[in-house]
Order: structure tokens, then sequence, then C-alpha cells
């Protein structure tokens, strides 16, 4: 089946099938995020209310995450697209028949959540942990999961609001990196499909502001403490403000000339994040993420992406209490080389 020149995968159509059979005539929904919400997510979690609301309809629906948005540009793109997102703590999931999980898996979350057994779980990360729902989409080989609910809303014939092809173009140029990272012809379909409906003026607007100028310190200090062999960047910021420090610091490294990988970590709060970028050619991020840190954190990712997040108790633990800047530094390398030793033994 065609619909808008977009092939329609048989699983997708399938599991549209399921999903109309879980959920009632006026359901109640939540649609829970994992860590702070970005833009693929945030488009997901539409699409899915937007079909579920046409098709069935809904008494009432929540946008949840587990941390509060922190990136300017999905505080506007948020706020633009009139969508109001609680955290967890200030839902009561049990007053939902049903909970859908976005762009994550039960796996992800923390053991104070694994209360949550969520009905309905779409996700594009390759698949992690011992979990199972009535409806499971995971497909790892696509760049964004809005791609995924691309076919589901042509396959529901739903009329798709502006707003909404807005966010689905959105989600996928954000999740892809404009397509630097690993994408599949469905994603490059799905992107194509949604411009000629989009507000292209409106997305422009929210790219040119990406950096707030507190950000600006800690490009300072990843100038001076960035550690650089051979293509290799890694540097630890120490305390950050939020994991998005780490990404922007990573996405800016990986465009100098020269590099095609780049680890950088901080602390943020009680978690100690590794954000992984590289060039999906050499290195595969993902694989290196769980090789290096899969004993401690939790994470993964794709060949060009990839985050880890370690607890910052099992980091004491394995540092003997001791989260020097030099010995954090120290524990980074040690596990990368052991990861890079783990390469020349495949090799």
């Amino acid at each position: 089946m065609k619909a808008e020149s977009i092939p329609i995968k048989k699983e997708t159509a399938q599991n549209f099938k399921k999903l109309m059979e879980i959920v009632r005539p006026d359901d109640s929904l939540a649609l829970l995020m994992y860590g702070s919400p970005d833009p693929d997510a945030i488009a997901s979690a539409m699409a899915l209310r937007e079909i579920i609301q046409r098709t069935k309809g809904l008494s009432k629906s929540v946008f949840v995450s587990t941390e509060p948005l922190i990136r300017q540009q999905n505080i506007e793109f948020v706020s633009s697209m009139r969508l109001y997102i609680q955290l967890i703590n200030q839902v009561d999931l049990d007053s939902y028949r049903l909970i859908a999980v976005l762009d994550a898996q039960p796996s992800f979350f923390s053991k104070t959540l694994n209360f949550i057994k969520p009905q309905i779980v779409l996700d594009h990360h390759p698949r992690e942990g011992e979990w199972q729902a009535p409806l499971e989409d995971i497909r790892p080989n696509y760049g964004a999961l809005s791609s995924v609910l691309t076919e589901y809303l042509l396959y529901s014939r739903v009329k798709i609001p502006r707003n909404l092809h807005t966010a689905m173009l959105y989600g996928i140029k954000t999740d892809t990196d404009n397509f630097n990272r690993s994408t599949i012809i469905e994603d490059i379909s799905a992107y194509n499909y949604h411009t000629k409906y989009a507000n292209m003026q409106f997305i422009r607007r929210i790219e040119l502001n990406q950096t707030p100028d507190r950000f600006l310190k800690y490009y300072n200090y990843s100038y001076h403490n960035m550690n650089n062999f051979r293509g290799r960047r890694v540097c630890f910021l120490g305390n950050v403000e939020s994991a998005d420090v780490c990404v922007q610091i990573a996405d800016f490294y990986l465009r100098l000339i020269g590099t095609y990988y780049v680890v950088v970590a901080g602390i943020v709060g009680e978690k100690f994040i590794i954000i992984f970028r590289g060039d999906g050619y050499r290195q595969n991020c993902g694989a290196i993420a769980q090789r290096a840190f899969g004993l401690l954190g939790k994470g993964g990712g794709h060949r060009s992406a990839a985050r880890m997040e370690i607890p910052l108790e099992a980091l004491k633990e394995d540092l003997g209490g001791d989260l020097s800047q030099r010995n954090v530094e120290r524990f980074l390398f040690r596990s990368l080389r052991r990861d890079q030793k783990h390469d020349l033994a495949a090799d």
C-alpha cells in the first residue's frame, strides 16, 4: 500500500491495527518521554495523540517527561506548538488507562520508575533489557522515530494539521542532524513529504538561536582541556547544568577538521553523563558506549551518536570516592582504552 508516495511497511499496518485493538473509544492516554524531551520524542508523541484522538477519541491525555525541558530551542518549540509537558512526579499515571512510551523503552527508566508498565512502546533505539508491552514497535534502523510515526499517520488517513507537519519535520531534522547521522530512505521520504506542508520559516527561526550565553564558559573550558589523539577528542567538563551542555560541545567539536570521534562527559545532579559523537564511518558510537561503560551505566545509540548515564554513586564506588577532575579523566581514558583493545582483538 502507498500513501502520498511513501511506502507503508507491513509492520506499520500490522501495528496500527494492533493499536486500534488496544485503544477504546474516548480512552485516556499518558504520553511518556524519557529525560529532557527532544523534538523527535515530542513530535512522535504529538502524532500518536493525533491518531488516537481522530480515530477513537480521547477523554483526556497528558504529555509527561522524566526531566524538564532545558534546551532553549526545545522550550521555544514546545511553546510554539502550544503544548504543556508535565514532569512525571506531577502526574497520577494511574488515572490514565493507557501509557505510551515514545523514543525510549521501559528499561531506560530508573528503578524508582519500574512500576510503569506501558501498553505502547514506540522507539528507534536498539532494543535494551527485558520488558514486554502489548504493542512494541522498535526500529533501530530508522534515523528518527518521527519517520515511523509518519507512516502511522498516513496509514490512519487522519488529516495532519500544519503544526504537526512542522513538528514531524523538525523531529526528523534534529534527530538525523540534517541527515549527517545514520538514516535510511524512509527518513528522507518522510522529511520530503512534510516539507510540502510544514512552516519552514518557523524552523529556520528556531535553528538560528542555539546556544545560550551562559554556555560559552563550557566552550572556553573545553578549548583549554580537550584531549586530542589522532582525531579522537575526549573531555570531562566537571559539573554542568544539563546534559545538553555535553551534547552541544560534542556536536561542535565533531565539525573540526580531522576529528572523527568525540566523547564529552559531565556530572548532572546525581548522574554522570557521557555523550558520544562520531562520523559514523570509522567508529560505532553505540557499540563503544556499551563496551566501555555498559557495566556501570545505561544507554546506547547508533553509529554516529550515543549517550550513557552512570549513577553518581556507582561512579564514586568504582573510583573509591575520588571524583576529582584528574581521577574522572583517568576513568574515561581507561574505559575507552579498554574498548580500543577490544577493537584490536576483533581485528
